[in-house]
């Protein structure tokens, strides 16, 4: 099957694991990249905590992916809101090509200067807007992006604010232009996949379903707590945020739901997913997953996770 992604990731399937911040590391990475996808670091990939140097881990991650892997694999950038400083994406780049990293997701609304950085190294780009409009997919396209993710509000992680859905994004980014597009959000099994793909997604952005996975580093009691919960075990925290409901959260979204404006800030206080998705501390922090998440239900090797979702791509 003639795939514009695989041609261009130089993957087997057209699928990307998103990067998921703390819940990835080289181990997770490199087990997409084998199984034929593209595995992609997250920016606190491979770190315990804050008092660890970024660059340090990520270029031992890097190193470490490289030798349990032979095929590509992908860094993220995030950026800062236009105008702001982008010193530190600058150096996530400069140290990610150092260690000859040739693919990379960049997260936000598209900065020329970056994109050119990228683009000069012959490096492959992924943009993901966080909040996808076709005026900002065009110029994403006009600035060098080799693919373009579509991502709805179902997502886990950081979610749209606008609150348009998957389903509604994928064809209005297809529909602006001509590089191929990939579908993000709320998308647990082959169901999604072939939606997504009738809407005109040539690839697939996948991060909540590789949480659970036999390789990932998410606590154990944290997968057990996903696969446990339904989609009315969740709350809306902040714009941008939701959560798997615990006494925190209920009242995080309780102050929400009553106007307050800095909920958001409050999770990222509380350590965001690390605390209790990578610690394990249930009651202490956020579970962030997608609006899929009744269709995540075992704890399945992402050899077999992959396979679920690309069985017709095989």
């Amino acid at each position: 099957m003639n795939n514009r992604v695989t041609e261009i990731l130089k993957t087997k399937y057209p699928l990307i694991q998103a990067p998921m911040n703390w819940l990835t590391d080289s181990k997770l990475v490199s087990a997409v990249s084998n199984a034929g996808g593209l595995g992609s670091f997250g920016p606190n990939a491979g770190r315990d905590s804050l008092e660890q140097d970024s660059m340090t881990v990520m270029r031992n991650q890097i190193r470490e992916a490289q030798r349990l892997t032979d095929n590509p694999f992908a860094m993220t950038v995030g950026l800062n809101p236009q105008g702001e400083d982008q010193t530190y994406a600058h150096k996530i780049l400069t140290n990610a090509l150092a260690e000859n990293v040739k693919y990379f997701i960049v997260g936000g609304e598209p900065d020329a200067s970056i994109y050119r950085e990228i683009k000069d190294t012959g490096a492959i780009l992924i943009a993901r807007s966080y909040n996808p409009t076709p005026k900002e997919a065009k110029l994403q396209e006009q600035l060098g992006a080799d693919i373009i993710v579509a991502t709805g509000y179902d997502e886990g992680g950081v979610i749209p604010t606008k609150g348009n859905g998957t389903f509604t994004t994928i064809p209005r980014i297809v529909d602006a232009v001509s590089v191929p597009v990939m579908a993000a959000g709320g998308i647990t099994d082959v169901r999604g996949i072939r939606a997504a793909a009738a809407l005109g997604a040539e690839g697939f952005f996948i991060g909540s379903s590789f949480i659970v996975t036999k390789e990932s580093r998410a606590a154990m009691n944290a997968k057990q707590k996903i696969i446990d919960s339904t989609v009315e075990d969740m709350v809306l925290v902040a714009p941008q945020q939701r959560s798997i409901r615990n006494a925190k959260m209920d009242e995080l979204a309780k102050q929400f739901y009553d106007g307050s404006h800095d909920t958001f800030i409050k999770t990222r206080k509380m350590g965001g997913t690390k605390t209790a998705m990578l610690d394990g501390k249930l009651a202490d922090g956020e579970i962030s997953i997608n609006t899929g998440i009744d269709q995540i239900t075992d704890i399945p090797s992402v050899k077999q996770l992959i396979q679920r979702f690309m069985q017709d791509y095989q």
